[in-house]
């Protein structure tokens, strides 16, 4: 079977609008979680927004008018554009190449402020403006399967690669805070109170949050590549427990971390870090440790990002998959932010502070409503 990396990424967060701004400040404990007002005539509420000013100055210095040729493009967009843009210019782009879009929402804020339906707020129109941009010739993919969205996007790109269908592939994902996801999250009575606590004991929900990010991914490792990552195995399972609430029995995850790592041909003892979901809502948290426990990999030293990043939706499986790697390359493990009590009914080995550690094997989680899952295990080259 072919082996396939990832040999390139970038992100565009609160923290920074590349990897190394975003490294440095999770490595000083920094977050980009705080009180923002979002919707009218509603209090404000944690969650990790981008600065739109820094953000359209960010998207002006390297996309004048006369290179976009006037084109309009949505703040969600804009965000893609930047996260992409160092990527390709260090990538060729052949017939060979896939794009693969991951969101969950995209440009669903067009809809609060238009009476007709716009063209942009289609997924597969937005993906294919971006793809035309940068000058793809393959027809656009996007993956769009709620919160297991980023690390899908992974699994997809490997697959076909494999299959022979593509030689390598250029992955982005992304997500922005709407009015549209608050409403939705908040019928769920599912926002924190507080920047949120993942695996605490006292954990009260989410903060949403929003990023872009992406990755290169191939079959063809060259001598001027950085680092490589290999993509060892992955899987999705939907366990179809609600469409909102985990399984109790953790079955989905549980499923899809075994068939990963059973692809992967590794073992539980030899998984060196966990970068799990951690959503910090009192059942999803739980479902997760259940889910590692039936796995053996309760000792496995595991952080969640949530509560640096929010929750990005379809952009948090790869940024965050980004963070692990970055983890890997220093030998560093970020801790599990405000993280001090057990919450979970079952042992995890939540990260407390930085520390050294020799990462080469990865396992990234993910989990989303309809009972989906998802997983993928990274070696270190």
């Amino acid at each position: 079977m072919r082996e396939v990396f990832i040999t390139d990424y970038n992100c565009v967060t609160p923290l920074g609008f590349d990897v190394s701004s975003n490294w440095n400040a999770l490595l000083e404990g920094k977050s980009g979680v705080a009180l923002n007002k979002i919707i009218e005539n509603q209090e404000p509420f944690y969650a990790s927004m981008i600065d739109s000013e820094k953000l359209e100055n960010e998207f002006n210095r390297f996309f004048d008018s006369a290179q976009n040729d006037n084109i309009e493009f949505t703040r969600l967009e804009k965000m893609f554009l930047l996260s992409l843009k160092p990527l390709v210019e260090k990538h060729q782009i052949s017939d060979k190449t896939a794009f693969i879009l991951s969101t969950t929402k995209g440009n669903i804020s067009l809809l609060k402020s238009q009476t007709t339906l716009p063209e942009d707020v289609f997924l597969s129109k937005m993906a294919q403006k971006i793809a035309d941009f940068f000058g793809f010739t393959t027809n656009p993919i996007v993956v769009s399967n709620a919160c297991v969205s980023g690390v899908m996007a992974i699994a997809v790109a490997k697959n076909m690669i494999q299959a022979g269908k593509y030689k390598d592939a250029f992955v982005i994902a992304g997500d922005e805070i709407s009015e549209f996801v608050i409403s939705g999250f908040n019928s769920f009575q599912a926002i924190g109170t507080e920047i949120c606590k993942p695996y605490d004991k006292n954990r009260d929900g989410i903060n949403i949050g929003e990023a872009t990010a992406s990755v290169y991914i191939t079959s063809e490792l060259n001598q001027n590549e950085k680092f490589s990552f290999k993509i060892l195995g992955d899987s999705a399972i939907n366990d179809a427990n609600h469409i909102s609430g985990p399984s109790r029995t953790g079955d989905g995850l549980f499923a899809s971390i075994k068939n990963a790592m059973t692809e992967a041909k590794i073992s539980s003892e030899q998984i060196d870090f966990i970068s799990a979901h951690g959503t910090a809502t009192i059942y999803n948290d739980e479902m997760e440790a259940i889910a590692f426990n039936r796995m053996e990999l309760q000792n496995v030293p595991l952080n969640s990002l949530k509560a640096y990043y929010g929750h990005c939706l379809g952009a948090s499986g790869l940024l965050e998959s980004i963070i692990s790697m970055e983890s890997a390359l220093n030998n560093t493990l970020i801790p599990s932010k405000n993280f001090e009590e057990t919450g979970t009914s079952k042992p995890l080995n939540i990260i407390k502070e930085n520390q050294t550690a020799e990462i080469k094997y990865i396992l990234k989680t993910a989990s989303g409503f309809g009972g989906c899952n998802a997983a993928i295990v990274l070696e270190k080259a």
